[in-house]
């Protein structure tokens, strides 16, 4: 708690009304999460939009509102998936990214035992609505120089019963140009097959390579 207390502090000298650590009952160590109550909802939103993914203790937090209704967060309406992310995209760079489309009530860029990035992450809105909106602004555009793919998250026993009645849809092309940048081959192939029907996630593969002393990403 005074860890807490010390990092909050820098909102509001009398701002905080309680903290509470959440513990083990048997053995009271922490589980990993807390509660910090303020006086007044203005710093509670202070809180959020400056101290969150900061570090405490050297590990970045997220910091969001408490729902004491955990049905919405359980139901997995509004999870959003994104895969091929940059290595260099934290959660708070993703937090930062799909924070323009509506309520967050959860981020995360998945990472191994050294904490490195494995190249996806999640994103739970408030409402589908907001979802659908990242998905619509976000898939098949370029992150960081990297072209991502943003779609609905699909738990994976969903998967597994819709896998084996999976009528496949995928279409794989080759012998592409290593001159078309991901924005060309997407206009390309919507443009193509725009009589044929509407295109979920067009993805073009690419590699980091040294051109003119600039590293950029080829096809």
């Amino acid at each position: 708690e005074s860890n807490l207390y010390e990092f909050f502090r820098t909102i509001g000298p009398n701002a905080i009304a309680s903290i509470r650590v959440c513990r083990d009952s048997q053995s009271q160590k922490s589980l990993g999460y807390a509660y910090v109550n303020f006086h007044h909802m203005e710093d509670a939103d202070k809180a959020i939009d400056l101290l969150n993914y900061e570090p405490i203790d050297g590990k970045p937090c997220r910091i969001s509102w408490s729902r004491r209704d955990p049905s919405l967060r359980k139901s997995g309406v509004g999870n959003v998936f994104i895969k091929n992310l940059a290595t260099d995209i934290d959660h708070l760079g993703l937090y930062d990214t799909f924070s323009n489309f509506g309520e967050i009530l959860s981020c995360k860029v998945a990472t191994d035992e050294t904490g490195q990035s494995k190249g996806y992450g999640f994103v739970h809105f408030a409402t589908p609505e907001e979802a659908d909106k990242a998905i619509d602004a976000l898939n098949g555009k370029c992150l960081n120089q990297k072209q991502v793919y943003v779609g609905h998250f699909i738990p994976k026993h969903l998967r597994e019963s819709k896998s084996e009645e999976e009528n496949f849809t995928n279409i794989y092309l080759k012998h592409i140009s290593s001159q078309i940048t991901p924005e060309q081959f997407v206009s390309l192939v919507t443009k193509a097959t725009a009589d044929i029907g509407k295109i979920t996630s067009p993805i073009l593969m690419t590699k980091s390579v040294e051109r003119d002393g600039e590293t950029v990403e080829e096809s």
